[in-house]
């Protein structure tokens, strides 16, 4: 379920064929999802509710046509590997994955150890890019259960088309806002008058609280409260994760249009303005970070990450253009995270810890009783 399929949209752009980050032609994803071990058992067996999600940005590889990128952090109380170079130089020269906390440094070692597998020659570096959201709360996060070989699965399925989303690849084991949460994605087709440009958004959505949780606009986690739909915890009442509002949120853009590196970066710090409409961004405990990129100039050549070469041609956006993409990467965060909540499920994790999912019928029910007032 999708937000859409309730007959809602966020804002009045026109999304993509797919409404999702696949939109932009040539971008990929694939998944791995880890889930493993009955809840119910005895402490002994570990319950697993993880995964990583894989992003690959061009057909080909990355590193053989590098991608104008740039980044922004709104909270930094998170992980994002890789990013000081894709700030310092502009590029994005690897695939993008996301996963658990604990998991990030398994995931940046096997895309090393692919990108070296597959490297033109023996004097090959790799700056990988990951992010993580921590999922301690229904996975065994210590267990550190994802590895190579899952990673490698994640990028050698990825695809264009729909995205799955939900309790799935990295988000397996997130919640949001309260709920179960997890992977979102959305797009937003400009129109001709605007460039005709594309822009598309997949978020791992691990974060707030449910009082601030709001679709289009509506403040429907004041009407959902922990007493209509119970937060995770524990016999005990134990919060999952510690502390209300506590978490992360990954925010992943791409886009056709022809952006240059600090275009890139403005891009990113816009999904912020989505995520708040949502009612995220004001935890200390949160982890808010957003990368952009841009498809275009695929003719950037590889020798320009290693060897000096002669100057080169690049198509750029005029910086009074990029109004309409801003509004455009805004709505796609926005419905992305809503997307992510919808398609998410029920789980039963680790302690038995329960997080419910955000069931289309009560949130319909809430969006009367709040238009009603």
């Amino acid at each position: 379920m999708r937000l859409r399929d309730l007959g809602l949209a966020i804002g009045t752009g026109v999304p993509g064929a797919f409404n999702a980050i696949t939109d932009v032609d040539g971008v990929r994803v694939g998944q791995t999802t880890l889930i493993e071990g009955d809840a119910a058992a005895d402490r002994t067996t570990a319950v697993i509710r993880t995964g990583v999600t894989v992003i690959q940005p061009r057909e080909g590889r990355v590193r053989d046509m590098p991608a104008f990128a740039g980044a922004s952090t709104l909270n930094g109380n998170g992980e994002f590997t890789g990013l000081e170079w894709v700030r310092e130089s502009g590029l994005l020269t690897t695939p993008i994955a996301i996963t658990n906390t604990h998991s990030v440094g398994t995931v940046r070692d096997a895309l090393v150890g692919y990108d070296a597998d597959h490297a033109r020659r023996g004097d090959y570096w790799s700056m990988p890019v990951v992010g993580e959201t921590y999922d301690g709360g229904l996975n065994d996060i210590n267990g550190l259960h994802v590895r190579a070989e899952h990673v490698h699965r994640a990028l050698q399925g990825a695809t264009g088309g729909p995205v799955a989303e939900g309790n799935i690849g990295g988000g397996t084991g997130m919640t949001c806002h309260e709920f179960k949460g997890g992977t979102g994605s959305s797009s937003r087709v400009l129109g001709d008058d605007a460039g005709g440009w594309t822009v598309g958004v997949l978020v791992q959505a691990n974060y707030g609280r449910r009082e601030d949780l709001r679709v289009d606009g509506w403040p429907v986690g004041r009407v959902l409260t922990t007493d209509v739909v119970p937060a995770p915890a524990t016999g005990t009442d134990r919060q999952t994760p510690p502390g209300s509002g506590s978490g992360s949120i990954i925010i992943v853009v791409a886009t056709d249009a022809p952006l240059l590196p600090d275009q890139c970066r403005r891009l990113a710090q816009r999904t912020f303005v989505g995520l708040a409409r949502v009612g995220g961004g004001c935890a200390d405990s949160s982890g808010d970070i957003a990368l952009a990129f841009s498809t275009a100039n695929a003719d950037i050549p590889a020798e320009y990450l290693d060897v000096a070469s002669a100057p080169f041609t690049v198509l750029a956006m005029p910086h009074q253009g990029l109004s309409p993409l801003f509004t455009a990467v805004a709505d796609a965060t926005e419905e992305a995270i809503c997307n992510a909540l919808l398609s998410a499920r029920t789980m039963t994790g680790r302690d038995g810890v329960v997080a419910h999912a955000l069931e289309p019928e009560r949130l319909v029910i809430a969006l009367r009783q709040l238009r009603s007032v």
